[in-house]
């Protein structure tokens, strides 16, 4: 049976995406720094099929137990098949900008905490010659943008990360996806208006899913927006700097 580690397995999209897992029978750590949410998408998960399931309470932010994390699941379930990666905020690009230790928290949440337990867990996974990882990073760090370039910083930065972690582990056998969804409608875009553009979690956990199982590399989710993100891509900055995005 595989073993799963899912990092913020709380939020919407990966609560869609151990479903699928939960199926097969997967054994399931959930990291989440909510123990009463961790306690609900427990008991939902149980009546899905999942062989067995605990959760994990953790503030991500807190860098130095990552550790114990990591080793507590090697040692109690036997190691790590399979990592996902789904932890983040959206943030407040205005109170970034008017305070810069706004900043180093988005951050420190978005990109270096992911960082982390991607090290760790990459090495074991190297170790063992053997895993799958999958990260939702973001549309958003394709090309930085007025609007949320705080948030597009962490998510550039992810990706870049995830991209070299993919090309070191691959000569080892481990696969790792980076996932790059457009809008979904989560609590964290509440507050933001929906329009056509906006997916569900639950079409969008079920595309990690078969990207994970086909071994994929790298998706947009959904598709379409690998050629929104073609075009805004290709804008001159001449004129792309004009633009309210």
């Amino acid at each position: 049976m595989l073993k799963m580690m899912v990092i913020g397995a709380t939020s919407a999209i990966a609560h869609e995406t151990i479903k699928h897992f939960a199926s097969d029978g997967a054994e399931l750590l959930l990291v989440g720094r909510n123990a009463e949410k961790l306690d609900i998408i427990t008991q939902d998960l149980q009546v899905r099929g999942a062989k067995r399931i605990e959760p994990y309470v953790l503030d991500l932010n807190e860098v130095d137990k990552h550790g114990d994390l990591v080793q507590y699941m090697i040692d109690e379930f036997g190691g790590i098949d399979v990592l996902l990666v789904a932890h983040g905020t959206l943030g407040d690009q205005a109170a970034s900008e008017a305070d810069f230790a706004v900043t180093m928290q988005e951050l420190n949440t978005n990109f270096i905490s992911a960082a982390s337990i991607l090290t760790l867990v990459g090495n074991h996974m190297e170790q063992r010659r053997q895993g799958s990882i999958a990260v939702i990073s973001s549309v958003a760090g394709d090309r930085g943008r007025g609007s949320n370039y705080v948030y597009g910083t962490a998510m550039a930065a992810k990706t870049a990360f995830v991209s070299g972690l993919r090309n070191r582990l691959a000569k080892v056998g481990v696969n790792v996806l980076t996932v790059k969804p457009g809008f979904v409608d989560t609590p964290m875009t509440a507050d933001i208006p929906k329009n056509p553009l906006f997916a569900s979690p639950a079409a969008v956990g079920e595309a990690i899913y078969k990207a994970m199982k086909a071994e994929k590399s790298e998706i947009y989710v959904p598709f379409y927006w690998r050629y929104i993100m073609l075009i805004i891509r290709s804008i001159p900055e001449r004129i792309f700097k004009r633009l309210s995005l």
